[in-house]
């Protein structure tokens, strides 16, 4: 394993880490969920991700046991998690969002979930638009200085509330925001290549990116369908299968993708995850499996990303334009 740091912290994050987005507590259950967390902790992945809002907590509550089961040394690994849509099925207004109340609230029931006493990475998962950004940066800090949040960050925020949040915490000597966790993958990575481009620079701000296979189709696994024992065939996730699946050009990309991969003799998974590591911003790569076999493949792009260039990468990128 390979290890990078958040931005410019000083805290190092292994390239790889594991999220329980669409797994944990719906598709996966509690032996599985062991076993994935073993295999990563195995393999040197430090830092595991999750939020709220991941199968109404339960993915969060999956994790805490998991973990606290396999006996981690709680200095060896971080861990996350995300606040804004709330855990409750049907969250009342004080039970989502990023008011100060939530998300004092919601850290207290991750930690509950988590079973630990701090979370290592603290999200905002997405913006408010009801609540005013330096409450959300007020309340943030007041967390870091309780010690029960160590760094926090944003997911799939414009650049401009970013940047505003950071000029607050500036300007109030406040712990501003030291990650975003976008989406970034061959066929969307707008955010983290052009917008988000000044942010490293100029705030030090780290990348913990998500769906480097687009939530499947790069792996070539939805060419003849939808599998009924995918993460797309759950009801839940039908508005994701729509975007997915509904734009032609996307699947046409994915297709030839896929094409290139055979081509070359190598898994499009790996292939496509290593795609995303060389890119320098980004910190950490997350990764989601539901079975260790995919796990283990996915590893093998810590060696793709290695290998010299030799015109592969450049044939890569020109399948997304």
């Amino acid at each position: 394993m390979h290890y990078r740091r958040l931005g410019t912290s000083g805290l190092q994050l292994s390239a790889l880490s594991f999220g329980a987005w669409t797994t944990f507590g719906r598709q996966v259950g509690r032996g599985q969920a062991r076993e994935l967390v073993a295999a990563a902790w195995d393999h040197g992945i430090n830092f595991f991700d999750n939020a709220e809002g991941y199968a109404n907590g339960e993915a969060e509550r999956v994790m805490g046991d998991v973990i606290a089961d396999l006996r981690l040394p709680r200095d060896g690994y971080c861990v996350s998690s995300k606040v804004f849509f709330g855990a409750a099925s049907d969250p009342r207004p004080t039970q989502r969002g990023l008011s100060r109340k939530h998300v004092r609230d919601a850290c207290d029931a991750a930690l509950r979930r988590l079973r630990v006493d701090h979370l290592d990475l603290y999200f905002c998962h997405r913006p408010d638009p009801d609540t005013p950004i330096a409450e959300t940066v007020w309340a943030m800090d007041t967390l870091i200085r309780q010690g029960k949040v160590l760094y926090w960050g944003t997911s799939e925020w414009p650049a401009t509330a970013i940047r505003e949040a950071a000029q607050i915490a500036r300007t109030h000597h406040l712990h501003g925001p030291t990650m975003e966790q976008p989406e970034y993958n061959l066929l969307r990575r707008e955010r983290v290549e052009l917008e988000y481009a000044p942010l490293y620079a100029e705030l030090g701000l780290g990348a913990t990116t998500w769906s480097p296979l687009a939530s499947g189709l790069l792996t070539g696994k939805y060419a003849g369908g939808v599998p009924a024992d995918s993460r797309l065939a759950q009801p839940e996730l039908g508005w994701l299968q729509r975007e997915l699946l509904g734009n032609a050009d996307r699947v046409a990309r994915a297709a030839r993708f896929v094409a290139l991969a055979a081509e070359l003799g190598v898994a499009p998974a790996p292939l496509a995850i290593a795609w995303c590591l060389r890119n320098p911003h980004v910190s950490t790569v997350l990764l989601g499996a539901s079975r260790v076999e995919q796990l283990i493949e996915n590893l093998q792009a810590l060696e793709l990303a290695a290998l010299p260039d030799n015109g592969l990468w450049a044939r890569v990128d020109a399948l997304a334009d």
